[in-house]
């Protein structure tokens, strides 16, 4: 008898492969395409416009004399803001008379989001050397599925279809929700079509020869109220001026290869993108398409990859995570006084509750992290006013790990599967992730390993902001709470047989005696004994655990392994950055190598250079990619921002106030120079050269205010 599908579960019922997806996102909006810049009918899967958690725009199809144009070219632009559509025509007879050689239109489609709008160009221009007249069109529709919908959960009902709109040229599709909220799509086009109805508009003009025909298409997706007003051209001048402002903010990095530039430079356009401005600032949404939207777990991870080089990213995250921490307990949303969010969704199924994730706390680790992102934030930029206003915040979150963290009394955080929400509640959120060596899975309350460690990092982080604003008592106090903790986990977690901590400590306080990416955390939280580490690092670059591309979640030598399975051997890329960062800290540079070498020979391989989410964890093969996996986000923010954790644990880099260390700086052998230029510090910045010589690497000071200091230690 087989399983039944979890809820929530992402649901792939087709074997088919799909094309390439081409993705846009800007604030609340996100769209993804085929490789014709179209969203067919059929085989939708995720493809589509969305807006808030809602499919606005279920099908967009372009078609020249009723039928596809011939593909020429298709890219997103180097900055993310722009998807640019080559098409020709194919060999066809545009009348009884008249024959028209492929190649002879060349129509270029030019495309953006701004501000819950879409904006297209169609330009149309004629080599032929005689004069044409054809038809063109665009078929669409707007199914305002729910995103959750389209992941494949089913709905016992759904709204009302409204009777849609004709105009001159223009076309409004309606859908009242079950939450009571009106959706409307308009489709707007600059000239009057010759046919319009519901679904299509079909256009018929003449073309000289060399001469360019354009044509506008707006699509609005509105909630209520809200609709986008822009022209084509002003919101093309807000997208790049938003992106200049970005820009300006972060260093600019090079390397002496390219193709390491090209992840770099694809990774930041990530980041950029996938940054919306919110009422408290920017926030890294998780991932396109299933998780573009807030997540407490990400955000807070995102902004610590990227910490050294934008810190902006982490005062914004934080105030939000700030702002939206429960302060009454909410048992259906897993609630409690003190506790960070761990997601929040926009859409008609969060609104009308048939889905947890309105506003939903089900994070056992989002607490923790959020104290870890506030004392490296202060490390990074000694902005202590910003710590003084978010220090309620600060203690309500020590107070929920000690009065609602430890659900025992036994001095480790754990958690309880949700009725209605999450099952596991770190950030291997599967069902199956909490497991014993003979597979059976672990039943609660679970602790998990890196939960731990992470507590026992937020205290000591919080402790010196407390000695900072002169709060020596609680300081003291949080010290010798983490240092117990630290006593115990080690006693209690710790595996000789598998030279590695548990992966957890069951209901009966048994642990969960696997070897897993989790234990990994502990270094990146320095709660690990430094015997205990160098093992781990070991054990960790094995070929039961390292697939070649980098660190598995799970070794390939537990009943549980899966390499196709989301957190049961896969490779995920932050995971990776976070356990080599860790490795940094405890000097074990050969591990950094490692890993960053594999995952820059798995961005080769991936298109654009963009590494995804995941990807399976089958062993490398030779002169063969990565084994992608199905579902997996892509942009996936935490993804994206890996490789800039990583540089950072290969130079060691550490700030402390305008003291700048590097710890042991290492560079891998496809890695001759770094540039770094304009990182800030303070309200000044500084210039910095790496080299690399064999074993060795120097770094030169090219520019820096007198107050920097800059040590390196070898």
């Amino acid at each position: 008898m087989g399983l039944e599908p979890q809820k929530y579960y992402i649901l792939t019922p087709s074997p088919q492969v799909e094309e390439t997806c081409l993705v846009l996102k800007q604030g609340e909006s996100f769209a993804v395409f085929n490789r014709y810049g179209d969203i067919p009918a059929l085989s939708l899967g995720q493809r589509g416009i969305y807006h808030e958690g809602t499919r606005f725009v279920s099908q967009l199809e372009f078609c020249l004399c009723n039928t596809r144009p011939f593909f020429l070219s298709s890219s997103v632009s180097e900055n993310n803001l722009f998807l640019v559509v080559d098409l020709t025509n194919p060999d066809m007879l545009v009348d009884e008379s008249q024959f028209l050689p492929r190649g002879s239109l060349h129509i270029l489609r030019s495309k953006f989001l701004y501000e819950g709008g879409y904006y297209e160009r169609i330009k149309i221009q004629n080599f032929a050397p005689f004069p044409i007249t054809l038809p063109f069109s665009f078929t669409f529709a707007a199914d305002f599925a729910d995103i959750f919908e389209v992941r494949g959960t089913k709905r016992k009902t759904k709204g009302e279809f409204l009777k849609g709109i004709l105009d001159k040229n223009k076309v409004v599709l309606r859908y009242k929700g079950l939450d009571g909220i009106l959706r409307q799509t308009t489709f707007k086009f600059s000239l009057q079509p010759d046919e319009l109805s519901l679904n299509k508009a079909q256009f018929y003009i003449s073309i000289n020869p060399k001469e360019t025909v354009s044509l506008f298409l707006t699509i609005s997706c509105q909630v209520g109220e809200s609709i986008s007003k822009f022209t084509y051209k002003d919101a093309f001048i807000k997208t790049q001026q938003q992106l200049k402002e970005l820009k300006k903010q972060t260093p600019r990095i090079w390397s002496s290869n390219e193709q390491f530039n090209a992840w770099l430079k694809r990774s930041l356009s990530d980041i950029f993108m996938m940054l919306t401005e919110t009422p408290f600032g920017l926030y890294p949404y998780a991932g396109i398409p299933w998780f573009s939207t807030v997540f407490g777990r990400d955000g807070i991870i995102t902004a610590l990859e990227c910490l050294w080089l934008n810190p902006f990213i982490a005062r914004g995250v934080l105030s939000y995570l700030a702002a939206t921490q429960a302060k009454t307990t909410i048992p259906e949303k897993d609630a409690e006084p003190g506790k960070i969010i761990h997601e929040i969704r926009k859409g008609e199924m969060a609104a009308t509750g048939e889905i947890p994730f309105g506003q939903y706390y089900g994070s056992v680790d989002a607490t923790p992290l959020f104290l870890i992102l506030a004392g490296s934030y202060y490390e990074r930029t000694r902005d202590k006013e910003f710590i003084e206003s978010i220090w309620p915040n600060i203690e309500l979150a020590l107070k929920w790990i000690d009065e609602y963290g430890d659900l025992d009394g036994d001095g480790f955080v754990e958690y309880l599967p949700s009725p209605n929400g999450l099952v596991n509640k770190g950030w291997k959120d599967s069902h199956e992730s909490v497991f014993h060596t003979d597979g059976t899975l672990a039943k609660g309350p679970i602790a998990l390993v890196e939960v731990q460690a992470y507590v026992y990092a937020a205290k000591r982080k919080t402790a010196y902001l407390a000695l900072i604003l002169g709060k020596e008592k609680l300081a003291v106090s949080l010290w010798q709470e983490a240092e117990r903790l630290k006593e115990r986990f080690e006693k209690v977690f710790w595996c000789d047989e598998i030279n590695c901590y548990a992966l957890a400590l069951d209901g009966e306080k048994r642990p969960c005696k696997v070897r897993t990416s989790n234990a990994g955390h502990c270094l990146f939280a320095e709660i690990a004994d430094p015997k205990h580490a160098a093992q781990m690092a070991q054990l960790f670059l094995e070929r039961h655990f390292f697939s070649g591309w980098g660190i598995r979640t799970v070794s390939s030598q537990e009943v549980s392994y899966n390499p196709l399975s989301y957190h049961n051997g896969s490779v995920w890329p932050h995971d990776n950055a976070i356990i080599a960062y860790g490795l940094s800290r405890y000097g074990l540079k050969e591990g950094v190598l490692k890993i960053m070498e594999g995952l820059f020979d798995a961005s080769m391989f991936f298109p654009f250079h963009r590494v995804p989410e995941l990807f399976c964890g089958l062993p490398h093969r030779p002169h063969e990619g990565p084994t992608h996996y199905p579902v997996a986000c892509n942009p996936q923010s935490w993804a994206a921002a890996a490789v800039f954790l990583l540089l950072q644990a290969c130079l060691g880099l550490h700030y402390e106030g305008k003291k700048v260390y590097f710890y042991y700086p290492v560079l891998p052998p496809f890695l001759e120079e770094v540039y770094i230029k304009n990182l800030t510090i303070y309200n000044t910045s500084l210039d910095l050269y790496f080299k690399r010589y064999e074993n060795d690497v120097v770094i030169n000071v090219m520019r820096k205010n007198k107050d920097i200091e800059v040590f390196i230690l070898k």
